[in-house]
C-alpha cells in the first residue's frame, strides 16, 4: 500500500483529529475516507451531464398524481394557449400517455430537464463569485488609495464566466444568471458583460479552483475577524491568487 505525506498546520491537524474522534476511527482513517470518497465513486453515472434521460418506469401513484395534473392544466388553459404549457389537446395527450403506460413516450415528463447541479457544484459557484466580488473591491480601494495596479493583473483577475460548449460549465453559466437576476453579485455583471456576456469559450472550472484554493488560504492565514477591512486583498495577495490560475506544470520555477 502506498504512503502520501501531507504538510498541514498544526490547528488543521488538530481540527481533523477532532473530527476522526466524534467518528470513533483514528485520525489516518478518517483522511484516507475522506480522500476515497474524493476519488472513488459510489457509482458510475449512466449519462453525462446536460439533459435528464427519460425514466424507463414510473410508480402507479406517480403516474396517477402526473395524469391528473396534466387534465386540470389542460382544462384551465385558455383556448387559445400556445405556450410552453401547449393547449388542451397537448396536455390530455400526455395524461394518455402516463394513463396507458406508454413508457416510450415518457421522454414528455422530461425533456427540457436538466441533470441536477449538485449541491457541491452550486456552493462552488457561489464561492466563486465570493471570490471575486473581495478581488473586484480589494481593486477598486487600491484605486482610491492611488496603488497602482497592472492591467495584465487585473485582466487575469477579471471573471469571464463559463464555457456554454461544456454541459456543467454551461449549467453553471445559467446559476450564475439566476443568482444575478435576484440582484445578487451583480458588482461582477459589468466583467461578464465584457467577456460575451460570461461565455468563456473554454472550460474554467479547473481554473477558479485553483484560484479559489489560494483564496482560501490567503483568507484562513487571517484568523476570525469582525473587521471588514480585513477581508480587503493586497496588491500581493492579488499577484498570489492570479498566479494561482496557472496550472503547476505550466508555471516558471526560479
Amino acid at each position: 500500500m502506498a504512503v502520501l505525506n501531507i504538510r498541514i498546520e498544526d490547528r488543521i491537524r488538530d481540527q481533523l483529529k477532532e473530527m476522526a474522534d466524534d467518528e470513533g476511527v483514528t485520525l489516518s482513517e478518517y483522511v484516507r475516507n475522506l480522500v476515497m470518497e474524493a476519488v472513488v465513486p459510489v457509482f458510475e453515472r449512466e449519462a453525462k451531464h446536460g439533459d435528464e434521460p427519460a425514466q424507463d418506469s414510473l410508480r402507479i401513484i406517480d403516474r396517477q398524481v402526473l395524469s391528473l395534473l396534466h387534465r386540470i392544466l389542460g382544462r384551465v388553459l385558455p383556448e387559445d394557449a400556445n405556450d410552453d404549457d401547449g393547449n388542451r389537446e397537448y396536455q390530455l395527450m400526455r395524461a394518455k400517455i402516463l394513463e396507458a403506460g406508454y413508457t416510450g413516450e415518457y421522454w414528455f415528463e422530461t425533456a427540457g430537464f436538466q441533470t441536477e447541479l449538485s449541491k457541491r457544484d452550486c456552493t462552488r459557484v457561489a464561492d466563486i463569485l465570493d471570490m471575486f466580488r473581495i478581488i473586484t473591491y480589494s481593486l477598486e480601494r487600491l484605486d482610491k488609495e492611488g496603488t497602482a495596479v497592472a492591467d495584465k493583473l487585473r485582466f487575469r483577475l477579471e471573471f469571464i464566466g463559463f464555457d456554454h460548449n461544456d454541459a456543467l460549465e454551461g449549467h453553471m453559466a445559467s446559476y450564475v444568471d439566476f443568482l444575478m437576476n435576484d440582484d445578487r453579485w451583480t458588482e461582477l455583471k459589468p466583467q461578464l458583460e465584457r467577456n460575451d456576456n460570461g461565455n468563456s469559450h473554454h472550460r474554467m472550472l479547473d481554473v477558479y479552483l485553483r484560484m479559489l484554493a489560494e483564496y482560501r488560504r490567503i483568507m484562513d492565514s487571517r484568523g476570525r475577524g469582525s473587521n471588514r477591512m480585513e477581508y480587503f486583498l493586497s496588491p500581493d495577495e492579488l499577484q498570489q491568487i492570479a498566479e494561482a490560475s496557472v496550472h503547476p506544470s505550466n508555471r516558471k520555477h526560479n
